[in-house]
Parts: structure tokens; sequence; C-alpha cells
């Protein structure tokens, strides 16, 4: 009886492992942040046109001013993969640890990773929270991203120090003596003026954050 009982502790502990999930390796835990159907766990800031369109999001603008799609959620330190294009003139960008004048498109904190097609515009350099442009790429990369095609941006934000890759170029990797902001939505941008028009897809990120 004794050895019975033995026995069905055994199978009852090796099933209770067997159900137990494993922990996700680094390199695993890429979650997507856009499903491709429709923009479930984002928030549409200001008056600017989201949606979602063959398997992408399509922000056009329908007014002059700011228009953001923020995450739901806030990150701290995170890892972040997209594709863009630029389908017309306007300027863009990945807004991280942002915040928001409540009602309005008013960014209240945050940096952002410029995005813009035109050559010589700093796309990859880091721009925002009063101080302008914080850093941008050397002259010989002004010439990685690519007008009217699809293009590969890694982000990664870990404390004070913001890298940025395009296409697979280093456009820079900062440390920021002076941070202001260290938590918020990430956020992508229409920029003001009424030419916006920017498609992004197949986002995902890798959430750092020790909270």
């Amino acid at each position: 009886m004794l050895r019975i009982l033995i026995l069905l502790l055994t199978v009852s502990a090796l099933s209770a492992q067997q159900k137990a999930p494993r922990p996700k390796l680094p390199g695993e835990d890429w979650e997507p942040l856009f499903n491709g159907k429709d923009l479930t766990g984002w928030v549409v800031i200001g008056k600017e046109k989201w949606v979602v369109d063959n398997g992408t999001i399509h922000g056009q603008a329908v007014t002059k001013e700011y228009g953001y799609l923020r995450t739901e959620k806030n990150y701290k330190d995170f890892m972040l993969a997209l594709h863009f294009k630029c389908e017309g003139t306007g300027n863009s960008g990945v807004f991280f640890h942002t915040e928001f004048e409540p009602g309005t498109p008013k960014v209240k904190q945050g940096l952002q990773f410029e995005i813009d097609c035109a050559l010589g515009r700093h796309t990859g350099g880091i721009y925002g929270d009063g101080r302008q442009w914080i850093v941008w790429p050397a002259p010989e990369n002004e010439i990685v991203v690519r007008r009217g095609e699809w293009n590969e941006y890694l982000l990664k934000v870990e404390g004070n120090r913001y890298v940025a890759r395009l296409n697979g170029v280093l456009m820079v990797d900062f440390t920021d003596p002076s941070p202001r902001s260290f938590d918020g939505g990430i956020a992508l941008q229409l920029h003001s003026g009424g030419e916006g028009n920017m498609r992004f897809r197949e986002i995902y990120i890798r959430d750092l954050s020790k909270r």
C-alpha cells in the first residue's frame, strides 16, 4: 500500500512539473504590439486618422495638428522592432516614456526616435523633451533610410541608454547625461502640418522593465 501511495505521489509531482510553463528565455520573449487586425492595445491621441489596412497601421493627417497612436501599457526598459514606410513627405517618429496633456496631443514628457524618409533628416536620431535634438546619426548614415520602401527599425531603451538600428545599421548608441523621463507609453507620431502619411507593421516588443 505504501509503495502504491509513493508511486501515486511521484506521478502527481511529475504531472505538475509537466504542466508548469517553462520560463521564456531571452530571445523567446518577443511579444506582438500589433495583432494585424485592429488597434487593440492602442489609444488614438488627437484627431488624425489611424486605421488598420491590409495588415498595417495606416496613419493619415486629416488636420494640420499633431497626432499619435499610443500603447495602453507603459514601458520602462524595452527593445522594440517594427517596419515603417513613408507614403508621404510628412515627418514621423517613435516616442517613448511618453505622456500627454489630458485630452490633447500635446506631449508632456518623452523623447522620440526620428522617422523622416527625406535624406538628411536624421532618421534614427533622438529628439524631444524641450531639448530639441539630443543626438543624430553620423553623416554617412543619413542615406540608410529607404524612400518609398519598408524600413526595419530596431530600438532599445534601457535606463538612460538609447540605441537605434535602421535597416541593420547602427544609427545611434547614446547615453543621456540628463534624462527627464523614465517610464511611459510608446507612441507612433504624425507630425503637424497636414502631410502625415505613414504605415507601420510587424511591431514587436521585449519588455525589459524591472518594476
